[in-house]
């Protein structure tokens, strides 16, 4: 599927897909006798990742799995309960590591920027996971903090949030253009896309492919508002039920977004030793 080899880990079996086999070829009897922990390491892509394993102070290619939820499962079950685990941030790294956590010892997903695996001179998906590998059979691999379930789903509605309002100044930011374009000058008013600001606009004389790209873009601010909307009562009813945001919103000038989005970057304040710790994680001090 993938033009690299079938998975080979230890209690995988051919299957009827070339590129992954998972069924268990030993009993567990022969599994539990195992007594070296394997370090295996994981080169996330969008369609498969890249195995290596790290086992009696080896490290070896173990071929490609795909990253379907189904694969992904088949492969967990593979795995030996004292194995670890290791992947870097991606997109598909959280739902990667909730399949694999609990058939392992542990998962560890790391920063790109701390395994150096970047700035290599030669970078091929084989060589990225065998070096991931060896770094965790070193103990040279920190884990980010993963996020609970609460804090993951408010990050992403304020992540939709932020782009539906960077969709909507584009929008606006086009018909600012179009004024520009055909020399209309200003909007005499504070607000141009308002009630009154769009009167204005509709009785401008403008080219008809200017006329269109303002009416398109108008349309496109009045969908954007009833989504920004949508999406900001849905966290408005979460932060109700976090007592860290409301407590925040009674600093004047924090609002329900900016407490959120604090909250959301934060995540469990008990995961901070000291006080200087937490400012040091926000960036505002060295922790």
């Amino acid at each position: 599927m993938f033009g690299g080899r079938p998975c080979d880990l230890s209690g995988c079996a051919a299957s009827a897909n070339a590129s992954m086999s998972f069924a268990r070829r030993f009993s567990r009897d022969n599994d539990q006798r195992r007594e070296r922990v394997r370090d295996i390491a994981l080169d996330v892509h969008l369609d498969f990742c890249g195995v290596a394993i790290a086992e009696g102070g080896e490290v070896r290619s173990a071929g490609r799995i795909a990253t379907k939820p189904a694969e992904l499962e088949l492969f967990a079950q593979s795995l030996d309960p004292r194995d670890r685990v290791a992947l870097e941030v991606s997109g598909n790294a959280w739902a990667i590591k909730r399949m694999i956590e609990p058939h392992v010892a542990e998962v560890i997903v790391v920063s790109p920027t701390d395994t150096g695996i970047r700035g290599a001179r030669a970078k091929t998906d084989r060589l990225d996971a065998r070096t991931l590998a060896r770094l965790l059979a070193a103990g040279e691999l920190d884990g980010v903090w993963m996020p609970d379930e609460r804090t993951r789903v408010m990050r992403r509605r304020l992540a939709r949030r932020s782009q539906l309002v960077g969709s909507r100044a584009r929008a606006k930011n086009e018909i600012h253009a179009t004024l520009m374009r055909c020399l209309a000058g200003r909007a005499p008013f504070a607000e141009p896309f308002g009630p009154r600001g769009r009167r204005w606009l509709s009785e401008l004389e403008l080219p008809a492919e200017e006329r269109e790209s303002v009416d398109a873009a108008l349309r496109q601010i009045d969908f954007l508002d009833c989504e920004i909307e949508a999406v900001e009562r849905l966290i408005a009813a979460e932060a109700l039920e976090w007592p860290e945001i409301k407590r925040l919103m009674t600093v004047p000038g924090v609002n329900v977004i900016v407490a959120a989005t604090f909250m959301a970057a934060i995540g469990e304040l008990g995961r901070f030793a000291s006080p200087r710790r937490l400012t040091g994680y926000s960036g505002r001090t060295r922790g």
